[in-house]
């Protein structure tokens, strides 16, 4: 990825509005991964990524930033709320298994791009199978009993028969029907497929407090374990998908995949720790209580750098880049502990959105919400146009709501466009055109707004 920090810009202005300081901010850290790359091996291990520090009230776009960043890079993401860690020594989620979930996501994005390159070889296997079992044998071959080979049982190898009428016809039957396959002619017809079902074992349940452990004994067993198998009918169409899943992964070598994942985790990996200013500060009550500042200092050794051990190798984390983001409205980043907060070298502040900031993401995205709601009732067959007028008022209200209760940004826009777009949504006047303007927003939203008790509990 060699896009300039202006042209990084550029891209997240397609899909997010306003705050260009934080835009800015991830930019210059993207661009610096490339500059670092391009520098011989001795002096790139001394320059360590510049973590970002996000500070703004929810819903002003910081996760979004970091995930539209991700995917401009193309590089793997995680999303992780540092609330649901909790220090050694209780129950809760390990800390390492933040570097354990980027190093899946690293090998999804890998096993993806190599599966596409051996699609064209597993498409000709796919096709050979479904053949088979379009066209089976007539008799299929005896079953081995491995007790007859213990014991000495088996029949001796019988001496190879000449083709039969039977199998030439079998033959002429399967050359007919790959043709049949190729022109799609049997995508309808039902087969039945033998597939490897997925075991779950008792530490892969909802709330057993053992996932990271069961993804590691499950990785240790996984070849150990016996595969247990289940015979599925579906059509053609579907089952040219799940024989493709299964012939490419066949192709791939899965040890060049792992160290591929490990070392795109490690280099190009961004972490993404929401809500920590929810463990700013320490506690001071008596007693075996979980300690926010215990949460901070299990989380430091992953941001300043050490090896965390996966199913695909031993991971370094020095060079992953870290954002992380709160609110700060009880708490300062002050209250962090000092080796936090020298790790977190780039300070953002994202600021709050105001009606103009309303409108702008209302209409300027790519995938704004008006075009989400005139797409979603376009299939019914009903025209929705928001006009300049009826998108300022709604701003207005979202920007009167958020200041007269709870400030959650532009999440409150898709409670108020839902609010407004019931009616419509409920019963939709097929072929018709309806209009969203001023004085419809001020007739569908207009007493709700002005009685400040139902809007704390509607809008």
């Amino acid at each position: 990825m060699d896009l300039t920090p202006r042209e990084i810009v550029a891209e997240l202005d397609r899909y997010i509005v306003g705050q260009d300081e934080a835009k800015r901010a991830v930019a210059i850290a993207l661009r610096n991964r490339y500059r670092r790359r391009q520098l011989a091996p001795e002096f790139r291990e001394d320059i360590l990524p510049k973590n970002i520090l996000m500070i703004g009230p929810t819903g002003v776009g910081k996760t979004e930033i970091a995930r539209r960043l991700a995917r401009l890079a193309e590089a793997p993401f995680v999303k992780v709320e540092a609330t649901k860690f909790t220090e050694v020594g209780y129950v809760g989620r390990d800390v390492e298994s933040i570097i354990r979930e980027l190093v899946d996501a690293a090998i999804r994005m890998v096993k993806a791009k190599k599966m596409a390159e051996v699609e064209e070889r597993a498409e000709a296997l796919v096709e050979d199978r479904l053949v088979e079992l379009l066209v089976p044998n007539p008799t299929p071959p005896a079953r081995l009993n491995p007790m007859d080979i213990f014991w000495g049982l088996t029949q001796q190898a019988q001496p190879a028969q000449q083709p039969s009428e039977e199998d030439e016809q079998i033959k002429k039957e399967r050359k007919r029907v790959r043709q049949l396959l190729r022109l799609g002619e049997l995508e309808d017809r039902l087969v039945e497929v033998v597939v490897e079902k997925s075991p779950t074992y008792f530490w892969e349940m909802p709330g057993s407090g053992m996932d990271d452990l069961g993804a590691g004994v499950r990785e240790m067993l996984g070849d150990l374990l016996p595969k247990k198998m289940q015979k599925r009918t579906m059509t053609v169409r579907e089952a040219r998908g799940v024989l493709l899943q299964e012939e490419a992964t066949k192709l791939l070598d899965m040890d060049a995949v792992m160290a591929e994942a490990v070392a795109l985790a490690e280099e190009s990996g961004i972490v993404f720790i929401d809500e920590i200013d929810k463990i700013a500060g320490s506690d001071h009550k008596g007693g075996p209580d979980v300690s926010r500042e215990g949460v901070q200092r299990d989380i430091l050794p992953i941001i300043e750098g050490c090896t965390v051990i996966t199913k695909a190798g031993p991971v370094r984390t020095d060079f992953i880049l870290f954002i992380a983001a709160g609110a700060f409205h009880i708490s300062q980043p002050a209250d962090l502990i000092p080796e936090l907060q020298g790790r977190f070298p780039i300070r953002v502040n994202l600021s709050s959105l105001r009606a103009d900031d309303f409108a702008r993401i209302l209409t300027e995205p790519k995938n704004s919400l008006t075009k989400q709601y005139a797409a979603l009732l376009g299939t019914e067959g009903v025209t929705l146009e928001f006009t300049p007028e009826g998108v300022m008022a709604i701003s207005k209200i979202a920007e009167d709501v958020n200041r007269a209760t709870e400030n959650i940004g532009a999440r409150r826009l898709h409670t108020i466009l839902e609010r407004l777009l019931e009616d419509v949504s409920f019963a939709p006047p097929k072929g018709e055109k309806v209009v969203i303007d001023a004085q419809y927003v001020q007739d569908k939203l207009g007493e709700l707004v002005q009685d400040r008790d139902l809007t704390r509990y509607i809008l």
